[in-house]
């Protein structure tokens, strides 16, 4: 089975109230999360997991927060010798405007989506604002969009699994690497969500659901089933990761 090194970049950021990630917990305090796109490297495909923002803020403050680099989309890539144009795989998470603003430079990729995030992004609820259809009109015009309506093989030692946590129809993407499985989450947390602090542990609550969720009790037990079989856990926002050091 074909074995890769997961590569993220960090190519945006949010500054919002902690409780955004972590619900019933740290309201009112200031955060800063990095938005990764993800190169998987290894086997005959470039692929990347989300594309990030069109437009990152590109600021002292804001990578002093997250400890690490912030890059447009073309920077990002070029790290690692890429262009757009050389992707060809996307696999989304979701389909909210950070994960997929870049989209549409990648003209020779497909897009592997979950049907509830397409229904989604064209007619959301008022109160899932995050969704904006002009990102991936380009890719679905251009019949770049594959759709993922099981758990299933994209390619050899990479499958995606439905969670559907933070939207209904979030993709966790496990990734075999030489360290074992790794799980990019298909909902947006930070480790504090999978290894919560004592005071939360001591209400015997061994996970904590996204801030923003479909259903906070099948978030928590699919957040408890992801971290039960993962050996590498990456929470889809989490700042640790902002380094850009290879996993594993």
């Amino acid at each position: 089975m074909a074995r890769y090194r997961i590569h993220p970049i960090v190519m945006g950021t949010k500054q919002f109230d902690k409780g955004m990630m972590t619900y019933q917990h740290d309201y009112g305090k200031p955060y800063t999360i990095p938005i990764y796109c993800w190169y998987l490297e290894g086997g005959d495909r470039t692929i990347l997991v989300d594309t990030g923002e069109m437009n990152p803020v590109q600021s002292e403050d804001r990578e002093q927060a997250i400890g690490g680099r912030i890059y447009t989309f073309e920077e990002g890539l070029a790290r690692h010798g890429l262009t757009p144009e050389r992707i060809d795989t996307v696999i989304h998470t979701h389909l909210h405007n950070d994960h997929c603003e870049n989209d549409y430079k990648c003209t020779n990729a497909e897009f592997f989506v979950h049907p509830k995030e397409l229904e989604h992004i064209h007619d959301p609820h008022p109160l899932d604002f995050r969704y904006i259809p002009d990102y991936i009109e380009d890719v679905e015009e251009n019949g770049q969009v594959r759709l993922v309506e099981t758990d299933q093989e994209i390619v050899e030692g990479i499958r995606v699994m439905h969670t559907p946590a933070h939207t209904e129809g979030g993709l966790t993407v496990l990734v075999e690497t030489n360290g074992g499985t790794a799980a990019i989450t298909g909902f947006c947390v930070i480790n504090d969500n999978f290894f919560p602090p004592k005071q939360i542990r001591a209400m015997e609550m061994d996970v904590i659901p996204p801030g923003t969720h479909v259903n906070a009790y099948e978030a928590y037990d699919i957040l408890v089933k992801v971290k039960d079989m993962a050996d590498i856990l990456l929470p889809l926002h989490e700042p640790a990761f902002a380094n850009g050091k290879t996993i594993p």
